[in-house]
């Protein structure tokens, strides 16, 4: 049944009278409002008594009169995460004028016509909405705060009889996000691109959007990437969950320090509790890009709030209860699932390197099935080499004929090597004949009606390299059908050549584009390009759906796209936090080795349980061009195969469930491992370039413990000491009995 709201007719100068205050009237006069002298005078209320949601785990108030969130806190810890109420701030609104774009409509200036707790619920409700530049607005905003095992769920909509279109709406909105104390640290971490992203936020700040763009210090992370973020802290954090798995539209996590950083060299925070006369407080809220057009309603995206006791993984189990909901996995072949590792081969780039032809490949082939590399990834075989002529996956003459092609993947696969074509469907070559034909047609286009473009790639030449004849690219929208079919019709030709497999490049991102706002594409306008990804997956898909071993994989997929695309190939660096591998611990995870004595990214690679991609002259040169890498690559394999229980089909636990000491003082690189029968595994990692170390692995009522490594695979009984030699890496293994062996 739909909710009716009925709309009062009143004046701005109404509104303010009834309940506006001292602190509001000199916030209008900030902005130059003229009627607000008229309030200027008025006395502040007292405050009032709120209205709280309250359970074992947390405590929620809001304020009775303006519906502000004023109070949050984590009962467990103490920790008050919404600490003044004066701060507190119910939501915020973006509703563009003709000729003024910046038009908001701010929480603090509304009066909330409804407060109401019924059980474990709040009920809120604002209406006859007032903007900074257009009076009062014919809108009202409705929302419903539930209380749950410490899940504090917010569900609201926007009901907009205006004839303006809302573009964002703010909510909810914590005023004065605080660390458990002044010296406290806080990081705000997110996922993206295989990594649990990281970056303090207290008592550093850093401006991401830059000087000239905002008022105050800005950082935001996006739903396109990860559908939580973490605010954690030492020893505890605060989960913030995005309750959108189809990618309905963007939904941003929003941080902004007022009134600024103390100094511009070291964004730190000012300690004070106000500096220069203005409060200082971080504010914390979700942005969602709803673009309402006039006379309609929206309902939000649900947001889920929690708190919880540790470090991230803590935080990161809630989302692995969550997802666990609603993750629906495409089948993964069984031979993907195994040990085993790639090499990745480009046979051409858009400055015609040409450097392997498709007779070429079989003798690739060969090198892979003398080392035990099982899949090779094949780059720039389509015509024009890698990053040219996107999307096309046509064959290129100048490589050979496509039966050529087709004999040697025929050929390779014959020697027990799997053929993976790569291809991407998100990029049009802007040189193509092709694209200035038929394919600028489904550019995506922004709102001014202008084509967004991708950067493109730079390639082997000076002047490519220096960006001076680079290939741009058109960025094709996913929301349209009509470029669906295109995708469709060029990956028929892949499964025509019966690859094993096909890897999307580049799955994880549509560049700067966001919102489609093209009038012609058959879908709403805008619409959030991110909601084509999940379609274009099931599209690619009928044409091998009856074929449960042909493996699809991508480029670091986001959390709702692997399950279209179940293989991720990514790059790590030192930093690199394995948030995918903690959530899934049998995912197929694969990671580049290009060095030529790469042990450093081979014992992560044993550490974190990924697939080794080799990638010698950056995927460029032969297995052979690096033979001290493959050496020690092929060992880890041998040891993972051979302890496979522990270190393969066990469950990730990262540095949970033991401690690893070196000279008495914690060690940071290891890995825990569980079996299904509770025998554990740690892999400690050297890192030292010249060094041994002496580590000693504790872990909680040992049984009987061993230690192998890859160079030493024999068993060695031990009570938990080692040594390890320098670049090198050792795993303490338990076993039940000695009649398990």
């Amino acid at each position: 049944m739909r909710k009716t709201i009925r709309f009062r007719k009143t004046t701005r100068r109404e509104v303010l009278k009834e309940f506006a205050g001292a602190a509001m009237a000199s916030q209008l006069a900030a902005h130059g409002d003229v009627e607000a002298k008229a309030i200027d005078s008025m006395p502040s209320a007292p405050p009032p008594v709120g209205v709280t949601l309250e359970d074992s785990k947390l405590r929620v108030t809001f304020d009775p009169t303006s519906g502000a969130l004023t109070s949050l806190v984590n009962k467990q810890s103490g920790w008050v995460i919404q600490r003044r109420p004066e701060l507190g701030i119910s939501f915020r609104m973006q509703a563009p004028l003709r000729g003024r774009h910046d038009n908001f409509i701010l929480g603090q200036e509304q009066r909330a016509a409804r407060v109401e707790k019924s059980g474990n619920q709040i009920h809120l409700e604002w209406h006859n909405l007032i903007s900074q530049h257009a009076g009062v607005l014919p809108m009202a905003f409705a929302a419903t705060v539930t209380l749950s095992g410490g899940a504090l769920t917010f569900e609201a909509s926007l009901y907009n009889r205006s004839d303006l279109v809302v573009n964002t709406v703010e909510y909810p909105y914590l005023g004065d996000l605080s660390a458990p104390s002044p010296e406290t640290k806080m990081w705000r971490r997110h996922m993206w691109y295989g990594n649990l992203q990281s970056q303090e936020i207290h008592p550093h700040f850093r401006n991401d959007k830059g000087y000239w763009g905002d008022l105050c210090p800005l950082e935001t992370a996006g739903s396109e990437r990860s559908l939580f973020c973490l605010i954690q802290s030492e020893g505890q954090g605060f989960y913030v969950q995005v309750n959108d798995t189809e990618a309905a539209y963007l939904v941003q996590y929003t941080f902004e320090q007022k009134p600024g950083d103390l100094n511009s060299i070291t964004d730190l925070v000012p300690e004070e509790a106000v500096i220069s006369n203005h409060p200082v407080h971080l504010e914390f809220r979700t942005t969602h890009f709803l673009f309402t057009p006039p006379n309609s309603e929206a309902k939000l995206t649900p947001i889920v709030f929690r708190c919880y006791p540790g470090d991230w993984q803590a935080g990161v189990d809630l989302y692995k209860t969550w997802r666990k909901t609603w993750f629906h996995q495409r089948p993964i072949p069984g031979w993907a699932q195994e040990v085993h590792s790639w090499q990745q081969i480009q046979l051409n780039s858009p400055e015609d390197s040409l450097r392997y032809s498709y007779r070429d490949l079989v003798k690739i082939g060969d090198d892979c099935a003398a080392n035990g590399v099982r899949a090779i990834q094949v780059v720039g075989w389509n015509r024009g080499g890698q990053d040219r002529g996107n999307p096309s996956l046509d064959t290129d003459p100048r490589l050979g004929t496509w039966q050529e092609l087709d004999d040697a993947i025929r050929q390779i696969q014959a020697k027990g090597v799997k053929v993976v074509l790569f291809g991407k469907f998100k990029w049009a070559d802007m040189t193509t004949e092709w694209y200035r034909r038929d394919l600028h047609k489904y550019d995506i286009v922004d709102p001014y009606g202008i084509p967004y473009q991708g950067a493109g790639y730079n390639y082997d030449t000076p002047e490519q390299l220096a960006g001076i004849n680079t290939r741009r690219f058109g960025i094709m929208c996913f929301v349209d059908r009509a470029y669906l079919q295109v995708a469709a019709n060029e990956f028929k030709k892949v499964v025509a050549l019966k690859p094993a497999g096909f890897l999307y490049d580049e799955v994880c991102s549509h560049g700067p584009a966001l919102y489609c706002f093209a009038p012609d594409h058959g879908h709403v306008v805008p619409s959030f390009v991110y909601a084509g990804d999940i379609p274009m997956g099931e599209v690619l898909d009928t044409d091998t759906h009856h074929d449960p071993d042909f493996l699809f994989a991508g480029e670091a997929p986001e959390d709702i796209v692997i399950q279209r695309y179940p293989l991720s190939y990514f790059r790590i660096g030192d930093g690199h936090t394995p948030v995918c591998r903690y959530i899934d611990p049998q995912a197929p995870l694969m990671v580049a080795v290009t060095g030529f004595d790469d042990r450093e990214m081979l014992n992560r690679i044993l550490m974190y349980r990924y697939i080794i991609s080799y990638e010698p002259y950056n995927f460029k040169g032969r297995l052979g061009d690096f033979p001290l890498t493959l050496a020690y690559g092929r060992k880890i394999d041998a040891l993972r195969q051979r302890y496979k229980r522990w270190l393969w089909d066990s469950e990730y636990r990262d540095t949970l469930g033991a401690k690893v000491t070196v000279g008495g003082a914690p060690h940071r690189l290891y890995s825990v491992f569980q079996t299904a029968a509770g025998e554990r595994a740690v892999v400690v990692v050297n890192q030292e370039p010249d060094r041994e170390i002496q580590a000693r692995v504790e872990i909680p009522e040992p049984r009987e413990l061993a230690v192998v490594s890859p160079e030493e695979p024999d068993e060695r009984p031990t009570a938990g000491a080692m040594a390890i030699p320098a670049r090198s890496a050792a795993v303490v293994i338990e076993r039940k009995s000695t009649r398990s062996r």
